[in-house]
């Protein structure tokens, strides 16, 4: 089979490499990829510049949908001919973080999910909805699973509540889509007329651009009759902090999930305090079963992940150089 490998940190060093198809250990199951999706995490572990330094080589990324198409002899949950995506953490199944196998996630430390087959655990797969493409499906495991877990699993959305999604990334949108699924409000943030244009296509109730409006906290303040939100899917990191402890209601919740804004930065405790608001850092996904309360949602609302662009499976660094561009509106996918 044909892989790609990370040997030292640069996309010039990815290398097209050659590899025996993997056979299924104790517990185990094979998948023949079929679509892959991008994360900025991926980046990051390639260039050399995410939190941990892996060994390498290295199989980079973590999102695949695929067949089975062998599984140990014990195995009973999956069967061969199984459509299913592959779960980040392939040892957290369920519960607080602190049981998960810290070990266990998919780009690093474990080898990924860019060749044609890999070999997981039959614990880290899940069945995909039916009425989604291969490639729609492939979006899910990390941003689908993030913004679920942050708003309903840890956040316990409910209909009326009102939530502010920064910016339009893949995690934003999918926590915009998941909001109107439960009945909630959405405010929107972008810097981008088009993409906030797009925001209100998909049915963010209203807007605002951050570029015109820096202090767009007290913005939403406006939009909300002073009372601010009740969640804030906060992506930006310590420079949009400040101006999501703004927006969010007396005793609401902002869930800390990237820092595309960057990573340095001054935050007040007190200004936490004076809030009383829940916050919660989210950069963990979620575990098995949030993926698979998920997938019963998005089923049974017969919802569509967002895919700006589809690369062939070996176009990587392409596909990549696209991401750091950041000019993307949902997910970027790999076809194999």
């Amino acid at each position: 089979m044909l892989a790609i490998q990370v040997t030292k940190p640069g996309l010039d060093n990815l290398q097209l490499v050659e590899r025996p198809i993997p056979e299924p250990r104790r517990g185990e199951v094979v998948m023949r990829v079929r679509a892959a999706a991008l994360n900025y995490r991926d980046l990051e572990v390639i260039e050399g510049t995410y939190a941990i330094a892996y060994d390498v080589p290295l199989i980079p990324l973590s999102d695949a949908v695929g067949e089975i198409v062998a599984v140990s002899d014990e195995v009973r949950r999956v069967k061969i001919g199984d459509r299913v995506a592959s779960t980040f953490w392939q040892g957290w199944i369920d519960g607080a973080f602190e049981t998960a196998d810290t070990t266990s996630s998919l780009g690093g430390p474990l080898d990924g999910v860019l060749a044609e087959y890999i070999r997981l655990s039959s614990e880290g797969v899940v069945r995909v909805p039916h009425h989604l493409s291969d490639e729609q499906a492939a979006t899910l495991p990390c941003a689908a699973v993030t913004a679920w877990h942050a708003l309903v699993t840890d956040g316990h959305l409910a209909a009326g509540d009102s939530v502010l999604v920064e910016g339009s990334g893949s995690v934003s949108l999918f926590a915009l889509q998941f909001a109107l699924l439960a009945g909630a409000r959405v405010i929107a943030t972008s810097s981008s007329k088009s993409k906030l244009e797009r925001l209100l296509t998909l049915g963010a109730h209203a807007t605002i651009n951050y570029a015109e409006t820096p202090m767009w906290g007290q913005e939403v303040r406006r939009l909300t009759s002073n009372r601010g939100v009740d969640h804030v899917i906060d992506v930006g990191g310590p420079e949009s902090f400040q101006q999501a402890l703004q927006a969010v209601r007396p005793g609401g919740q902002i869930s800390i999930i990237g820092y595309l804004g960057g990573k340095t930065g001054s935050i007040n405790p007190l200004e936490i305090f004076q809030q009383q608001a829940t916050v919660r850092g989210t950069v963990r996904v979620g575990p098995r079963k949030s993926f698979e309360d998920m997938n019963r949602a998005i089923t049974t609302s017969k919802l569509h992940p967002v895919v700006d662009k589809v690369f062939v499976w070996t176009e990587i660094r392409d596909a990549l150089n696209y991401m750091r561009m950041q000019q993307n509106f949902g997910k970027i996918v790999l076809a194999f």
